[in-house]
């Protein structure tokens, strides 16, 4: 019968934590980044959601919640022209084809619905702007775009979309140049 060298066993059994690990962490940065995970049997589950620490979104004073005053109405999930309430709101975000109930919910107006019909938070946002704007989702979901504060190796905290970007109008709007500063020999 032949010994097996107990180096052979150590490089073996290190060589299968290192691909156990591997894998493990694959699949973290797939469920971290919102995709789906192998469960087992060929099957694919929904991959957990990863919440970031947002501060509370910029409602306008006196509007939010919207279940007081939308409390006593009909939904009306017509696409039309706002004349009573909500007059002020110019949808200028992908005119045409987006309409208010596209991303609020018809029935609970305190919250924002995804395509898939999941009903979520007003400071889970960023989740509803990722949909059709992947790229920089991805990119705010790693500090590229937006704004994040906090310890580089600890807590972060995220700006929401909606704290930079209208959320029914995004586009930057151009600002007016400011003078150019004063010449020291002309300050009096």
């Amino acid at each position: 019968m032949k010994r097996e060298c107990p180096r052979y066993r150590l490089v073996l059994g290190t060589a299968a934590l290192v691909a156990s690990l591997a894998v493990g962490s694959a699949l973290a940065a797939r469920a971290q980044e919102g995709r789906s995970v192998p469960s087992g049997r060929g099957r694919t589950a929904p991959a957990e959601v990863k919440q970031f620490a947002v501060p509370k979104p910029p409602f306008t004073p006196g509007i939010f919640p919207c279940s007081e005053c939308h409390k006593e109405m009909k939904p009306n999930p017509k696409r039309r022209e706002l004349k009573d309430e909500h007059t002020n709101i110019v949808l200028n975000h992908a005119q045409g084809q987006r309409w208010c109930l596209d991303c609020h919910d018809t029935y609970d107006r305190d919250k924002l619905h995804l395509v898939n019909g999941e009903k979520i938070a007003f400071d889970e946002s960023y989740r509803l702007c990722g949909q059709c704007h992947g790229d920089k989702y991805r990119d705010w979901k790693v500090g590229v775009h937006g704004k994040r504060t906090g310890m580089w190796n600890g807590e972060k905290q995220y700006l929401l979309c909606v704290n930079c970007h209208n959320p029914h109008d995004p586009r930057f709007k151009p600002l007016k140049p400011l003078p150019p500063p004063v010449r020291p020999g002309d300050i009096r």
